[in-house]
């Protein structure tokens, strides 16, 4: 069950990734922090690739296996550039939550496409509290403040829409593959579509007046992704999608916790109620599964 505690690591690491991203992105542009974010997680990648030995396999990969991993990867950098423009508008305790709903749409997937359907019951209640979850968390904007505060929603939902997509793809693309270079392989398609974004864009420009401490934060960020990633992709190559999934989306939890007390964004007791739903909705596709 070494997969269990890896997707436990994974939910750690990526509920730091929020806090420390938030905190790269004040005034840095999102693409290009997402860029380079990317960088450093390809660094890291490829440096576990190195440790673990497995470097020498990449001409083994079977063809459809390096195509799911690219169309993982494509999938992967339109989830974060969706993301991460999202939290540069967004709060983190609404940005988050709507991220994660994309558990909801990896199960049912999982569930249809790889016949995970042991404890099937348990499978189906446990996502419909974490759908009636996201939606209680999702707050009403009071009639006097503007609809322009609501303009991280569209790029929150499509960042859920796309990590399903995610999720599903590398299951197929990693399945023969070392977990360590299937991640590598991922990333490097991400970087060079979050680098395609920022030269599209000519958002270049902006990286001659980076905060020095605002890089540090895209940094640290990096890291905890490339530490999320390599315990999230051993745990859906050893263990089901549909219970590695909720429970790495409980990086909720330390993100809800750290915006809390870095940002001093507070929660309304309709989103705690939507947050314990969540908790419990994972807890029982965790423990019957």
């Amino acid at each position: 069950m070494l997969w269990l505690a890896a997707a436990v690591l994974s939910a750690l690491f990526a509920g730091l990734t929020a806090i420390l991203a938030k905190c790269g992105i004040k005034n840095t542009d999102s693409d290009i922090a997402t860029a380079l974010r990317t960088i450093v997680v390809l660094i890291f990648s490829w440096v576990m690739v190195l440790i673990v030995g497995s470097a020498g396999t990449i001409t083994k990969i079977e063809p459809k296996s390096l195509v799911f991993l690219v169309l993982s990867g494509l999938a992967t950098g339109a989830s974060w550039i969706c993301y991460f423009k999202a939290l540069s508008i967004g709060d983190v305790n609404k940005v988050v939550p709507i991220d994660k709903s994309s558990t909801v749409l990896t199960v049912l997937l999982a569930i249809l496409l790889f016949g995970e359907s042991n404890h099937l019951a348990v499978k189906l209640i446990g996502t419909a509290l974490l759908a009636v979850g996201v939606f209680l968390m999702i707050e009403k904007k009071n009639s006097g403040q503007k609809e322009t505060k609501r303009a991280w929603l569209p790029y929150a939902i499509g960042s859920a829409v796309f990590a399903a997509l995610t999720s599903v793809l590398a299951k197929i693309g990693i399945t023969g593959v070392e977990s360590n270079l299937g991640t590598a392989i991922r990333t490097g398609v991400v970087l060079v579509m979050a680098w395609a974004m920022v030269f599209v864009k000519g958002k270049q420009i902006m990286l001659k007046s980076l905060d020095r401490k605002e890089l540090l934060f895209i940094v640290l960020s990096g890291l905890a992704t490339g530490a999320s990633w390599l315990c999230y992709y051993y745990a859906i190559q050893n263990g089901d999608v549909s219970v590695v999934v909720p429970i790495d989306k409980m990086s909720i939890l330390v993100s809800v916790l750290f915006s809390a007390i870095v940002f001093r964004e507070k929660l309304s007791k309709k989103a705690v109620i939507g947050l314990l739903l969540m908790v419990v909705g994972t807890l029982a596709m965790a423990i019957w599964s």
